[in-house]
């Protein structure tokens, strides 16, 4: 092609040269939009009671340390409290949310039963239902077998994710040959021997992706808990966090803790983000090397 033609193309296509800037311009944005109120939570947990109503949004404080110690010592460390409460739901209950969805996801994956469409249809299903519509039946279920106001009654319910065994199956499904497992059965070894020692290491980075989409749901979670406990003691962080807002109506000092503990809340999200980002560059490194 010669010099000419070129001209010619790069005249027909002027806005060609424009696109990427444009979506750079958008995705920061949009980076922006999210981020800002981080960052205003941030910044608005450095302020003290007085600063907080009298000084710019966005301009820092000198009250950090005294509004972090008075969280900290706010009913006898209540707040700690409501973080082990929100750590044990969210932790436990993804662990044993993914391990449910990776034996789900496998099974429906690889193996061949009678109803195994139907099953996963109905697990599609369960998908659109918003965990709102089944908070009600799911207290009165727990409430006729006295399990209500326990701390099963915030864990169980959030075992069963169907987004999570859709995940898990569709990542079986593309991760695991079967001439592996087929390898395996012949060499003698059972299907429990299977998941533990090839599946479960096979699926480890889709496994990841599950466990942390579920452990950020439980972290945030507000409706299940507000309706199954009614002991302070067995709060989580946004639960109690929501007592406190309550509170701040008659006195405003409250104001400034809710806004530090809303910002202590974001902390082991953002830690474990960084600690299994790891995971989710190998796993795009390996989707781009089979690619």
């Amino acid at each position: 092609m010669s010099a000419g033609d070129r001209t010619v193309l790069t005249r027909r296509r002027p806005g060609t040269a424009r696109r990427p800037r444009l979506a750079t311009v958008v995705l920061l944005l949009g980076a922006l939009y999210c981020l800002a109120p981080v960052a205003w939570v941030v910044i608005a947990s450095s302020k003290s009671p007085r600063e907080l109503f009298t000084t710019f949004s966005f301009a820092p404080g000198s009250g950090f340390a005294d509004n972090l110690a008075a969280l900290g010592g706010y009913g006898d460390g209540q707040f700690w409290r409501w973080g082990l409460n929100s750590l044990l739901y969210a932790g436990l209950g993804a662990i044993l949310s993914t391990l449910v969805s990776a034996m789900a996801g496998y099974a429906l994956a690889k193996f061949r039963f009678r109803g195994r469409q139907a099953l996963f249809s109905v697990i599609l299903a369960g998908v659109l239902v918003p965990g709102i519509v089944l908070a009600v039946p799911q207290y009165l279920l727990l409430a006729a077998v006295g399990l209500a106001g326990t701390y099963w009654s915030v864990l169980l319910p959030v075992i069963i994710n169907p987004f999570g065994i859709f995940l898990c199956r569709v990542f079986a499904a593309a991760s695991l040959p079967e001439s592996t497992l087929e390898a395996a059965r012949l060499d003698g070894a059972g299907e429990v021997h299977i998941f533990v020692r090839i599946v479960l290491p096979m699926m480890v980075q889709g496994l990841v992706t599950v466990f942390l989409l579920q452990f950020v749901g439980i972290w945030n979670n507000f409706l299940l808990p507000f309706i199954m406990l009614s002991d302070q003691d067995k709060y989580p962080i946004t639960l109690g966090l929501y007592t406190f807002l309550g509170k701040g109506a008659g006195d405003g000092d409250l104001y400034s803790l809710v806004i530090m503990g809303s910002a202590v809340s974001v902390v082991p999200l953002v830690v474990l983000v960084l600690v299994l980002q790891r995971f989710w560059r190998a796993d795009l490194l390996a989707g781009g090397l089979k690619g």
